[in-house]
């Protein structure tokens, strides 16, 4: 505690020290390249000359037109006799050399000025009023952060990252170029509107590259693009630019997105061209994408139909003329190679390499960035008229001084519109609307290189109408379609996407669909009543299944009902012919008759089994085939009575014939057949059948087909007809062997046994059988059982009637049993 007051009270009386000495200049100072006095001074940082050496530089063209556009702009408005009247600005001009080094160098020359006057104590305040400059994001950074503190306002023209867009760590920054939170996402939606899922990444190491490329990034996962590499290398580390071609050329995608300042990609683009790495589609960004520098006979074939975002190109009117006359005359002193003062000469000897750009205007058109320096020194100077008091005809007010503070202040409300007809005004972060050109690197017939538009991004638009792009227009890389960058090729139908284990989800393999699916971009089920069709790319309605009329087996069971009704008619009407012969009389005439009758029915129910369910023909399939079958049984019972009866009748003193007479055979049959219908009206009132779709037992199409309502009404029915037949069949069995020389009881036993063997197999196979076949095994078996009783009982006595003539006789009937029972 005693050291933390010690130390507190040494730094007291150090800074109460500091404060009474005169400043000192440490060093010596940094000089500009290019300088003029005014009342108040602007000052400026562009990197002239791209790289430094101990013995020669080379020149940055497109920067040292800025440096031209922001004195030109600065000479118009001293000019001017609205803006700023009776006021000349100045300017300190420093070439920071693309060195972060010299760019610090040069920002605390600009904040110290050349010297200070003895007795001048540190006030802590700027020569300069505002600071245009940097280029590079990361130079702005630096610049940005070391003038924070003295709230000096910096106003850049090109430095875009999304990082400077923080006003809590840069409340002084301001630009007149867009974030490249737009750019970044533009260049994601210009990849996926172009079709390309599968990309290369290439970006600087530094705040403008890092930044950009996380926001691309971050933009094409959420748009479904997928990366197949991501890297990244600065201007100073060759080790890593070799890395990164290598990565390229080992790369399969055909398109790569070039986050990347101008310098890296010059430097990127020599490496590509030396690999002979060609047939790439370039998607570049506004730092180099108009650069016509990159442009030679050898990087063009890599650059070829390269694809990107650039400011949009606008041409000052009377700049193409200053930078070959004016310029030289006034700005730069080394022109006439004269001078008295001993700091300039020192620096002409320096920047000589600067003269043989004199005479040249030619690529003044193509510097985009030169409007963002134009609109620049305007802002600062709509923001001294305001802070000065200007006024047209009385002028400014030049007594007063002016803080940085205030200039930071004035410039959040600037908003006015420059000569060449934009807007001008700063948002909440400090930038300006983002409204980018698309432009395409295209050759013409003569061999020069254009930036040709081929569409626009534009933020203050609606979200529908912000990015259009004229594909017929683009030249594409390695020739003139649009190269194909994907990892996998589009599933064909009927197909999904597997994921390939640990590579991007822009990377699966196909695998066929499942039944019943469809590839709707992912297998997708269809609905209850559809179903795939063969190319599984589209859900159709499910085959509805049924026993038809117009199928072969419908008309195969229609052509055996009818036959065997039709055959049982021809019996009835044998029967008829002949029914005052004994043989006709003898097996009870009534009851044969009403026998035929119900096997007709019983033919003809089958019918009703086959065509499209509806209600009625679900109601009256079961319920006709178990009323026409109880009249069946019930004859037959009554018949195999009759049989047992008469032998009874035979014995002395039976009197028995007198009990079961033909009213009472009639009054049985009705009593028997009653039950049944009440049981069937008993089921339809309760829970009849109705007409279902069934989608259970196939999953390719629907069974259309009577559902039983309640099961207990259906196995009362067929139960009913199973106690009758069995009833009858004891009878039969019992009375097999009764003395007679034609003993029905043996017909109508064989003909029970048929049934019954009919009806117990059908069960078994009318619940197995699979949805049409349901119905067919049950016709089947009313044909079986029908048959059955038709030839087992009939077809002996056709046979004697229509054969044996000579038999039918009532002798031959009689035999040994000598009582009639007719």
């Amino acid at each position: 505690m005693l050291l933390f007051l010690y130390i507190l009270l040494c730094f007291f009386q150090l800074q109460a020290k500091v404060g009474n000495t005169p400043c000192r200049m440490m060093g010596e100072p940094k000089h500009p390249l290019l300088f003029k006095d005014g009342d108040v001074t602007i000052g400026a940082l562009f990197p002239v000359h791209s790289i430094e050496t101990l013995s020669s530089f080379n020149v940055n063209l497109r920067d040292f037109r800025l440096a031209q556009i922001m004195i030109f702009a600065i000479e118009e408005i001293n000019k001017s006799e609205s803006l700023l009247p009776n006021v000349s600005i100045g300017y300190r001009l420093y070439d920071t050399c693309s060195s972060r080094m010299s760019s610090m160098s040069a920002t605390v020359g600009l904040m110290n000025g050349l010297e200070i006057e003895a007795g001048d104590t540190c006030s802590g305040q700027s020569p300069i009023h505002a600071i245009i400059g940097e280029t590079e994001s990361s130079a702005t950074v630096i610049l940005s952060r070391t003038t924070g503190p003295f709230k000096i306002p910096v106003i850049s023209h090109a430095a875009s990252c999304e990082c400077l867009s923080n006003r809590k760590d840069y409340p002084s920054f301001f630009r007149t170029i867009s974030s490249d939170y737009h750019q970044g996402r533009a260049l994601a939606y210009i990849v996926k509107h172009l079709g390309w899922s599968w990309v290369g990444a290439v970006s600087s190491d530094n705040d403008y590259g890092n930044n950009g490329m996380a926001i691309f990034l971050n933009t094409a996962q959420k748009e479904g693009i997928c990366v197949e590499y991501s890297v990244k290398f600065y201007r100073t580390e060759p080790e890593k630019l070799k890395k990164v071609v290598d990565t390229i050329k080992k790369g399969t995608v055909k398109v790569i997105v070039a986050f990347i300042s101008f310098l890296e990609m010059g430097l990127l683009t020599e490496q590509l061209s030396i690999q002979n790495i060609t047939g790439l589609q370039m998607v570049g960004v506004e730092a180099w994408i108009t650069s016509k520098t990159l442009i030679t006979p050898t990087t063009f074939r890599v650059l070829e139909g390269s694809l990107g975002f650039a400011m949009r190109k606008i041409n000052i009117e009377g700049f193409a003329d200053y930078v070959i006359k004016a310029f030289w005359d006034t700005a730069f002193p080394c022109s006439h190679g004269q001078g008295n003062d001993s700091q300039i000469k020192i620096n002409c000897s320096s920047y000589q390499d600067l003269l043989v750009l004199k005479n040249y205007n030619e690529d003044v058109p193509e510097h985009r960035f030169s409007s963002n320096v134009y609109k620049a020194v305007y802002a600062v100077a709509h923001s001294l008229h305001s802070l000065l008091k200007c006024k047209t005809q009385e002028g400014c007010e030049k007594g007063l001084k002016i803080q940085p503070q205030q200039v930071v202040e004035a410039l959040k409300k600037v908003n006015f519109t420059v000569k060449f007809g934009d807007r001008v005004w700063f948002d909440s972060t400090g930038a300006t609307v983002a409204q980018y050109e698309v432009v395409n690197w295209q050759q013409d017939f003569d061999g020069s290189v254009q930036f040709e538009p081929v569409g626009y991004y534009d933020s203050s638009l609606p979200p529908d109408q912000r990015f259009v792009v004229n594909t017929e227009n683009i030249l594409w890389a390695g020739g003139k379609v649009n190269p194909r960058s994907v990892c996998s090729e589009s599933c064909p139908p009927g197909t999904r996407k597997a994921a390939q284990k640990g590579r991007p989800v822009c990377c699966y393999d196909c695998i066929p669909c499942a039944e019943g699916e469809i590839n709707s971009n992912n297998c997708r089920q269809c609905p209850g009543e559809y179903w795939s069709n063969a190319e599984k790319d589209k859900c159709v309605l499910k085959t509805l299944e049924f026993l038809s009329f117009t199928e072969v087996m419908g008309i195969v069971l229609v052509f055996f009902s009818l036959f065997g009704a039709g055959l049982t008619v021809l019996v009835a009407i044998v029967f008829y012919s002949k029914k005052d012969t004994p043989i006709v009389k003898a097996n009870n005439s009534e009851l044969s008759f009403l026998l035929l009758f119900s096997l007709i029915l019983c033919f003809l129910c089958s019918l009703t089994f086959i065509g499209r369910p509806t209600e009625w023909s679900c109601m009256l399939r079961h319920t006709v085939f178990g009323i026409t079958f109880v009249l069946c049984i019930s004859c037959v019972l009554g018949k195999t009575i009759v049989v047992l009866m008469a032998f009874k009748a035979t014995l002395p003193g039976s009197n028995v014939m007198k009990w079961f007479g033909p009213a009472k055979q009639r009054l049985s049959v009705f009593a028997f057949t009653l039950i049944q219908v009440l049981i069937c009206v008993l089921w339809l009132t309760i829970s009849p059948p109705f007409p279902s779709k069934n989608m259970k037992y196939y999953k390719e199409r629907i069974i259309l087909e009577c559902s039983l309502g309640s099961t207990i009404g259906f196995w009362a029915v067929l139960g009913y007809i199973g106690i009758l037949a069995a009833l009858c069949f004891i009878l039969s069995f019992l009375a097999r062997k009764l003395p007679d020389n034609f003993n029905e009881a043996k017909f109508i036993t064989f003909s029970m046994l048929i049934f019954c063997a009919v009806w117990i197999t059908f069960i078994p196979a009318y619940v197995s059988s699979p949805g049409k076949l349901t119905v067919a095994v049950e016709i089947f078996a009313i044909f079986s059982s029908s048959t059955g009783l038709l030839f087992c009982i009939f077809a002996p006595k056709c046979y004697i009637i229509l054969l044996k003539p000579e038999k039918n006789t009532k002798q031959h009937m009689v035999g040994k049993t000598t009582s009639k029972f007719y």
